[in-house]
Formats: structure tokens, C-alpha cells, sequence
């Protein structure tokens, strides 16, 4: 596990969750969840990054929701990782958003669509903070040692990698779950990520689908073939959330799944030691 401040539960022998938002809301939406997540966390011992965009810059139209200011945004993320005592992570979009985001957060994520920028890649390295970068729907899992080597490069070594799904035609995505296991080479932590895997992408209306209904199938197997981390995106209400609510998993739904996902982990675990 990379050492991440804030983190607890990192020895309980659990995947770790990265949950939250697509994009902040407001101030009382990310308490809500936060509050929500963090006693489902702590109950079930899993190591827990709250995950908030402060801003979204890849949307299909213009006229779509980005974000509530970016400063105002910023704000509430700090304001949620001191008030749980948890680290938060935020994408991140051009090599100046890094130094611009880096003080309020311990993780920037670099989107999937950006995943080739050097400048971007670097700029979030020279941080110090961890950098989580999301596999390109484009791009094979081997390919992404460049992308990791690009930050490595730059002397940090604190890096993690998420599988989110590779183009299948047109509008949908599909999982190759051999990614996981391949980026694991790497040495880094691999994340599944079961919400922006069931994007359905390039609708003719100019919003992004999904299929929500199948989030715990995508969980279950990047749990049971190894994943270290999960990425779910979750709002209380995702027909009403103000970006990708076609892909999120409703905040009341969150512990069943978790449950389910640690008795699989559990059952592995307690294999894995029976035969060592």
C-alpha cells in the first residue's frame, strides 16, 4: 500500500476505497456523503479517499455543469479531509491545475483521456503528492509502464493505476480484467474503477449513459482477481447529481456491496494463507 496521510485500516488486509462525488456539489452534499462513507468505513475497516472533481473539464457540451468555482471547490475538499481525518483526491487537467490543486489534496488523479500528457504527468509528479492515473480507454495495459516511468522519472514513486474500461465501439466499454494483474507489474497499486466502466459514452443527446445496474458485477471481479483499490462513484440521489448520475451507484446502496466485496476478498485472503 503507498503511505498516503490520513490513511487508516491500511494493515487490515482489505482492498481500500476511493468514493465519493463525480464533481462537488456543495459544501453540504460532500459532508453528507463524506459522513456517510466514513462510518461505513470505519465499521468495516477499509482504508478510505474521499474522491471529488473540483472542477470537470471534459464534458460533451458546453452548456453541461463543470463546477461551483474553483476555489470554493478546493475549499470543501481540504474542509472534508480535516474534518474526517481522511485524505481526498481531485482530477486534475493541465500542468497548472497541479500546483493549483496540490494544497488542498493528497491524491491528484489524472483522467484516462489524459493519461499520455507528459507535462500534465510531470507537473503532478513535481508535487510530491501521489498520483493516480487512470488507464486510457485507448491504450493496452502494458502500455501504461510509460506513463508510470514518466513520473518515476521525475523522482516521485508514489504512483497508482486505475483500470476503467477500453473503447468498444462507438458508445460502450469493456473490461479486460487482465489489466489488472498486467499493471501490477508496474509495482503500483491498481485500482477497478465499477462506475466509469458502465459509461456508455458519445450519446446522441450529448450526455454520457450507463449501466449502474451492473456496478457490483464489475466490483466482484476486479476484487477477485486481485485489485488493491476501488473506485465508485456514489450520490445520494444520482438521478439528480449535476454530472455522470447515469453512472453512480446510490449512497444507500454502498454498504451491501462493500459487505459482499469483503467476504470475497476475506475468502481469498484466508486461501492464499492455507497455502503458503
Amino acid at each position: 500500500m503507498i503511505e498516503i496521510t490520513k490513511l487508516k485500516y491500511t494493515h487490515s488486509g482489505n482492498f481500500f476505497l476511493m468514493a465519493g462525488p463525480c464533481v462537488i456539489e456543495s459544501e453540504e452534499m460532500a459532508m453528507q456523503i463524506a459522513s456517510h462513507i466514513v462510518g461505513l468505513t470505519d465499521r468495516l475497516h477499509i482504508p478510505y479517499i474521499f474522491k471529488g472533481s473540483y472542477r470537470k473539464a471534459n464534458r460533451s457540451r458546453v452548456d453541461s455543469f463543470t463546477g461551483i468555482g474553483d476555489e470554493k471547490a478546493l475549499g470543501i475538499l481540504r474542509k472534508v479531509g480535516d474534518r474526517f481525518g481522511i485524505p481526498v483526491v481531485t482530477d486534475i487537467h493541465t500542468p497548472e491545475e497541479a500546483a493549483k490543486a496540490a494544497p488542498y489534496v493528497d491524491v491528484l488523479q489524472i483522467p484516462a483521456f489524459l493519461c499520455r500528457q507528459t507535462d500534465l504527468l510531470v507537473a503532478a509528479a513535481r508535487t510530491g503528492k501521489v498520483v493516480n492515473i487512470k488507464k486510457g480507454q485507448f491504450l493496452s495495459p502494458e502500455a501504461m509502464q510509460f506513463a508510470v516511468q514518466k513520473v518515476v522519472d521525475t523522482g516521485n514513486n508514489r504512483v497508482m493505476l486505475t483500470e476503467r474500461g477500453t473503447t468498444f465501439g462507438y458508445q460502450d466499454l469493456v473490461v479486460d480484467f487482465r489489466a489488472i494483474p498486467i499493471m501490477q507489474q508496474t509495482g503500483c497499486p491498481v485500482i477497478i474503477d465499477a462506475t466509469h466502466s458502465l459509461q456508455k459514452p458519445n450519446q446522441s443527446a450529448g450526455v454520457t449513459g450507463g449501466m449502474p445496474h451492473l456496478i457490483e458485477t464489475i466490483a466482484r471481479a476486479g476484487i477477485a482477481v486481485g485489485a488493491d483499490g476501488l473506485f465508485i462513484e456514489t450520490h445520494p440521489e444520482p438521478l439528480k447529481a449535476m454530472s455522470d448520475g447515469a453512472n453512480m451507484l446510490r449512497l444507500d446502496l454502498l454498504e451491501g456491496l462493500l459487505v459482499r466485496l469483503l467476504a470475497i476478498r476475506q475468502a481469498i485472503n484466508s486461501q492464499e494463507e492455507a497455502y503458503k
